[in-house]
Parts: C-alpha cells; structure tokens; sequence
C-alpha cells in the first residue's frame, strides 16, 4: 500500500499556512517557518542551530516531499536506525517496506487522512525495522507543510525511539491484568472448596459409618477422587492468584536439579539431549521455597520444552547465584526484583520459539496452544515464583528456541533439625468446640465429623448467633474455636478478638479457602492460632483440632 504522492484536494488553509508554494522546497531546510526568527548575522547559524537540536534529541528525522514522493533523511539514519546511506533510501517506498505489517495500513490511513484534511501536524506510533531486523516502537511527530491552495507539498518528521517506554507500559498493563485474573480465580476457587469440602467429608462419612462394600463403596470412591482431583485444581488456582497455602522449605538448588535428572530423561525421550551446567559456589546455594512445587514447575517447563522440539534438540539447565545492587539493571530487566542476592534457575530450549503474540498471554490462566492442556502450567509457575519472593523471564523467537529464567531469593542454610515421626491414627477427644461458619454444608459436615468423634459441638451460621448462645450457655468454657475467616456482620477474626475477652484460654483455628484473609505474620505468632485450608477431609480436620487442643498455652 502507497501513501498519496500529491493532487490531493484540500479546504483552504489558515492564514498561517505557507502562502506561494514556490516557498517550498526539497532543497529547503526542515522547520523553515520557524527560522526567521534567528539572527540573520551569522547565514549558518539556523541550519547549526536545528542540527544540534536534531542532535540533542537523538531523533531521527524524516522529510518526505509529498508530490514527488522523494524521501531524506537529514538526521538519525544511522544513529537510531542503523542504516548506512545506499541507493533506494531516497523513495518513500524504503519508510513503507520497513514498517511493521500489521502497522501498514493503520499508519497509512491516518497519514493520508491527515494529508488531505486541513492539519498542520501529525503525531503516530508505529514499528519500523532496523537494520539488524529487530524492530523498534517509534513516535513520529511532523509538520505538514501545505500550499496557497491548501494542498500538502511536504512532510517532515521527527522520528523518537520510545521502545523502552512502550515496554514498561504494556509491563504495567500486563501486571493489571494478572492482578485481575488472580483475583477473579482466588474468588472461584474459594467458593469451589466450599462445595469440595462438602463432597470430600460426606464421601468419608458414607465410606466409613456405614461401612458400604462392594460397587457402591466404588462409586463414591470415584465420586471422592473426582473431588480430590477438582481439588487440585483449585490449587492450581491459588498458586497463580499467589493465595495457595504453600508449604516452604530451605533446600539446596543444585539437589532439586541433580534429582530431577533422573526424572527428566524419560519423561523427555531419547531424541532430547539434557545438559545441566550447575553453579560451582564454594556453599551451598539454598532458596526457601515448596520443594513438591518447584519440581513441578521445573517438570511442567521441560514437558514444554520438549514439546518445542518434535523433532528433537538439546534441553540446557543452568544454576546460578547473582545479585542485584540496581533493580533497573538493563540486563536483569525484571519488575519487582528488589535488589539483594538471587539464584537463578534457567532452561534453555532449541525449539521452534514463540511468537510475540503468544509471548503476551503466555502466563495468563486457560491459554494454551495445545490441545487436551488446561492452559494453567505456566499460569500456576508465574503464581508460585511470585508467593515466593522471585520472577519468572521468559525469552523465545520464532526459530530460535525459548530460554526461562526463575529467579528466587538466596537463602540462609538450615540448621539441622528433628521431626517427630507421623501417625495415620485418627484423633479423638471429648472438650467444647465452637464452629462459626456460614456455609451451611460446610458447617453441617464439620459438626458432624467433630461429634462423631466425640466433641461436644455448639455450631453458629453468624458471630451474632455464636455471641447470643454463649451469653445464653451462662459462661460454658469454650476449648476451641473453629472459625471461616469471611463472615456476614463480623469476621472470624474479629470475632475471636471478642472471644479472647471472655474466654482467653480458647484455642482457635481459622478456615480459609484462599490465604488473603488468613493471618498476618504478627498474629500468626500466637501459638494459640491455628490455620486449616479448605477444601479438608476428616483426617485432616481432626488431626489439626487436637493440634489446636493439645497445644500448650
């Protein structure tokens, strides 16, 4: 597509519009209108004046005589655009050809528009190709030179590189959107535990008070493994939306990485090469993080990886350890990465690559280029890195392969400790429980679990039930609170500030099916606070209540 080479016709111009065109020239420096104002002493001084300015700028400047159609560059060819000077430059058709395809015929339209309208000015963005082939996000902004008739006899602009800008603003963009994706699955998934909690507890009670055998104890134990599995993906929810009650642990880089090699081998094939280059500190490097949720991230990017290379390649995985003084390092290039010490973890692939289009939603939840996919792997990965303090970089072009990077903060070494062996037994007990919860499933399954082990139950929808049956109870020593931390009129949590008045020695777990409204890290200190998330099963509840109970005040 061709802009317009002249014969446009135009409304009569303002008075401040050029008034005979044999004032204008090809010949003639940019900005000639403005240069009668300088001092006519020194006949050089206006063409060196608007050189410097040119200069100072850095900007490229482009000037387009709009009959004939010749183009010159008198300024920033080279130093913006990396252009050596060469035949053919000259046409306007070296300004079309190097534009970005899909800018084409936007930019077109709205040059030629401006053209034949009545505008002194034109301002655009665009992509335009440098001479390596990458491409760059110009603002143009020109002057419209135009005859006594109105019509536009030149075009001279001045070309700016705003890349960088234009990078940190779809960045911003991008973290908007990611911040409302988070928050719009952190809300489903909240809900949906609700119900899985439901499933989960009366499929227990089904399988184990009235002992069913046989094909129907079979149905509800599918009926049980499909909440398991919904469940799952709950947790795949929370991780992205960084709400998923993650488990960390300090463990050494290199250890998750060595281990993980001897999972990776078959899991790829044998057309995959694996070459792992890790860091060689004198320590250890450790990072704090859920372990389990690491590899399945590591997992999820080399099935990814090999995805990209049907035909086979090479998979590279790196550790490293660096530190940021700068947050804005330009190599770095990370949002949010404070300054401080980092290990690195990178996959390199020599895939086909991704396009720029593809790149833009990679982390966004349900997308996916592969079919039989939940689009959640990448999604859940960006949610996980970012609960845990770090980024996740990905870098990829069409042909050449995709490299991620995973950066997380390096961590102090552990100092050996000992844990207690688990036990499977179910725990019983007979103290006072209140279970202050609004959804009705939930709180049904919960009291009848909590009584079937032998508690003594006093269940509320509302704190201002629970307050009424407490005043009523004539001060009856309530052992533990079990609480939902969203609830109509009063929260959980601020109802057990009230409890602890009347009852200080009242334990208390709260209930949550996402980690925004659990405890903040000063209140999570009281060892008389406990935190359950949903959805649970028996075992678990019971398990955590004599946790609770058998804490030590």
């Amino acid at each position: 597509m061709r802009l317009p080479t002249g014969n446009q016709t135009a409304a009569p111009v303002r008075q401040s519009s050029i008034d005979d065109q044999s004032k204008v020239s090809e010949h003639h420096p940019p900005y000639e209108k403005e240069t009668s104002a300088l001092p006519e002493s020194d006949p050089g001084q206006s063409q060196n004046y608007f050189s410097l300015i040119a200069r100072a700028t850095n900007d490229a400047v482009r000037d387009w005589d709009v009959k004939s159609g010749r183009l010159s560059w008198p300024q920033g060819l080279r130093s913006l655009l990396s252009y050596e000077l060469a035949d053919g430059q000259d046409e306007l058709g070296f300004w079309q050809r190097n534009l970005h395809p899909d800018d084409r015929v936007r930019v077109a339209t709205a040059i030629r528009d401006a053209l034949v309208g009545e505008n002194e000015r034109w301002t655009g963005e665009y992509r335009f190709r440098r001479a390596d082939g990458t491409y760059a996000h110009l603002l143009e902004r020109a002057a419209i030179l135009r005859d006594h008739t109105g019509a536009a006899v030149r075009f001279v602009g001045s070309l700016m590189d705003v890349t960088a800008r234009k990078q940190l603003h779809d960045q911003l963009c991008r973290s908007q959107k990611m911040e409302a994706f988070g928050q719009l699955a952190a809300g489903v998934a909240h809900d949906f535990n609700n119900f899985l909690t439901t499933i989960l507890g009366y499929s227990d009670l089904l399988l184990n008070e009235l002992h069913v055998k046989g094909e129907i104890a079979d149905h509800i134990s599918e009926v049980r493994n499909a909440a398991g599995r919904a469940s799952a993906l709950t947790q795949q929810l929370l991780a992205f939306s960084r709400k998923q009650p993650l488990e960390p642990k300090v463990v050494e880089v290199n250890s998750i990485i060595s281990n993980l090699e001897r999972s990776l081998l078959p899991l790829l094939g044998e057309n995959i090469h694996i070459v792992c280059h890790l860091h060689s500190e004198k320590a250890d490097a450790h990072i704090k993080v859920d372990p389990d949720q690491l590899t399945h991230i590591i997992l999820n990017l080399a099935v990814n990886a090999r995805d990209a290379m049907p035909s086979g390649g090479q998979l590279t995985l790196e550790t490293a350890t660096i530190t940021i003084d700068d947050p804005h390092q330009p190599y770095i290039a990370i949002d949010e990465l404070a300054p401080g010490e980092y290990v690195r973890i990178s996959l390199r692939d020599t895939g086909v690559g991704m396009s720029d289009e593809v790149k833009a939603h990679l982390f966004e939840p349900f997308f996916t280029t592969k079919e039989q996919r939940s689009g959640l792997g990448l999604a859940t990965s960006y949610g996980i890195v970012r609960q845990s303090g770090g980024e996740i970089r990905i870098e990829s072009q069409k042909g050449k392969g995709t490299k991620v990077e995973i950066y997380l903060p390096k961590a102090s070494a552990p100092a050996p400790t000992y844990k207690k062996p688990n036990t499977k037994k179910l725990p019983s007990g007979a103290e006072t429980i209140l279970v202050l919860e609004d959804d009705i499933s939930v709180r049904h399954i919960s009291v009848r679990v909590l009584r079937k082990l032998g508690y003594q139950v006093i269940e509320a929808a509302n704190s201002d039930d629970a307050q009424r049956l407490i005043t009523q109870s004539g001060g009856r020593q309530i052992d533990l609170l079990l609480t939902d931390m969203v609830m109509p009129r009063m929260s959980g949590r601020h109802f057990a500030k009230w409890l602890n008045q009347t009852s200080p020695h009242t334990k208390v777990i709260f209930v949550s099916g996402y980690l925004e409204e659990s405890l903040q890290p000063g209140d999570r200190l009281d060892p008389d606070m406990f935190f359950l998330p949903k959805p649970f099963d028996s075992e678990q509840l019971a398990a955590k209540v004599r946790e609770a109970l058998d804490t030590a005040k």
